[in-house]
């Protein structure tokens, strides 16, 4: 196994570069250029010599084999945060026989030596990648261990179910308790309406991963491109009287309140001989289409689209004139604010369905558990056996225990360089 190093911060002028080693050699590597190091996880001050050349003074720890965050041997070096002294480093550790590291190889070592499972994995990285509170609080529940815990909890309730299947196959001429089959499909019943449970909230919970989205619609010159300067606080869109200014769709990701919101600022919707323009009204509906949640923008107040059940209807440039119902200036920003309100309200009940499968690899495993749970009291024992180790199988396979070759290069790829 290559002992492998990174910056473990990020990279550039700052006050303080952390280079962490992983491996057999790391121990050996640190004491090389820092000499003997006795105790584990005690930060001590060296002076780092490459021979007789002073690359530094630093803080240096060593951690034992496993009991590290990849489980090998671990060392930090935390350096003076100038490039031209990580840069000297590196040579030094090149030098030694070690190699940079990969992205996401330090938290896939981990995975391969058990220090955590593939959900938990899945969950750092999506709290290495979080932007809001809310995305936080979900990454942490994965990174804690909740779906390998239920995972877990499922499991024995199937392998119970099983062992009780597998007695009355090895002991049917036996004196048998007759209220096992009940027990068996009990637990089977319990496993089953967990997952569907779990299913369920799936949507809402990979929807808060990646974030909602709100798209605001309406006929040219409504003030779209105005209210997303608004929201922004900032000039995102550009904004002009001629029609047709927005022919393509203009994004702001903003943090709601803790929820990760992109507002899209949409092409007037109108017909239109531009072929261009055309080209922007068709995406701005298929994108509408798409999101999570419609802003109707007029100015009269009335909706060019067909309004659908959550959808927000509101009268624009309410400081030119008076009109019915709910208005707002985004010149002004006369009620922005309340729009705002309406808006995470609206977003903030479909977060509160949110449970703690996020990602489609771990719904497709539930759904492989569910599918071998397709059992009824007339099927032959052996049947029945198969269709519990299956599902018990799928249960391992979406926290990783079995069978996670296939998605590991994809998983760990979307790590950082020192992660």
């Amino acid at each position: 196994m290559d002992t492998i190093f990174a910056e473990a911060t990020p990279p550039g002028r700052g006050g303080v570069s952390v280079v962490r080693l992983s491996g057999p050699k790391a121990r050996a590597a640190l004491e090389s250029l820092a000499g003997p190091i006795a105790a584990p996880r005690i930060a001590v001050l060296r002076a780092l010599r490459d021979g007789e050349d002073l690359i530094d003074r630093a803080l240096v720890l060593w951690f034992e084999e496993g009991h590290s965050f990849t489980g090998e041997e671990v060392a930090e070096l935390h350096i003076h945060g100038a490039p031209i002294i990580v840069n000297r480093l590196t040579q030094a550790l090149l030098a030694r026989g070690l190699r940079r590291a990969e992205a996401g190889e330090f938290t896939r070592r981990a995975f391969l030596n058990g220090r955590m499972d593939l959900a938990e994995a899945e969950g750092l990285a999506d709290l290495l990648a979080a932007e809001t509170e809310a995305q936080r609080k979900l990454a942490m529940r994965a990174t804690e261990g909740e779906l390998g815990q239920k995972a877990d909890e499922l499991r024995s309730g199937l392998i119970r179910a099983g062992a009780l299947v597998e007695a009355s196959i090895d002991f049917a001429d036996e004196d048998v308790p007759e209220d096992v089959p009940e027990e068996v499909f009990d637990l089977i019943d319990k496993v089953r309406l967990d997952i569907q449970q779990m299913l369920t909230t799936y949507p809402a919970t990979e929807r808060l991963r990646q974030g909602y989205e709100v798209a605001i619609i309406g006929p040219p010159n409504a003030g779209k491109s105005t209210l997303l300067n608004r929201i922004g606080q900032r000039e995102v869109a550009l904004v002009s009287d001629i029609a047709g200014t927005t022919r393509d769709i203009l994004e702001l990701r903003t943090d709601l309140r803790g929820l990760p919101v992109t507002f899209l600022d949409t092409a007037g919707l109108r017909e239109s001989s531009d072929p261009v323009e055309a080209m922007g009204v068709a995406r701005a509906l298929k994108r509408a289409e798409e999101a999570d949640l419609r802003i109707h923008l007029s100015v009269d107040g009335m909706p060019v689209e067909e309004v659908k059940d959550g959808d927000i209807v509101i009268r624009s440039k309410s400081d030119l004139g008076q009109g019915e119902g709910m208005a707002i200036s985004a010149m002004t920003g006369e009620g922005v604010a309340e729009l705002l309100d309406m808006v995470y309200d609206r977003l903030r009940v479909r977060a509160a369905d949110s449970g703690l499968v996020s990602h489609r690899r771990q719904a497709e495993a539930l759904q492989r558990a569910l599918l071998a749970l397709e059992v009824n009291k007339h099927m032959a024992p052996e049947l029945l056996a198969e269709g519990l180790r299956q599902a018990a199988q799928a249960l391992a396979m979406m926290v990783g225990r079995v069978g996670a070759e296939d998605y590991l290069d994809e998983i760990f790829s979307s790590f950082c360089i020192g992660k």
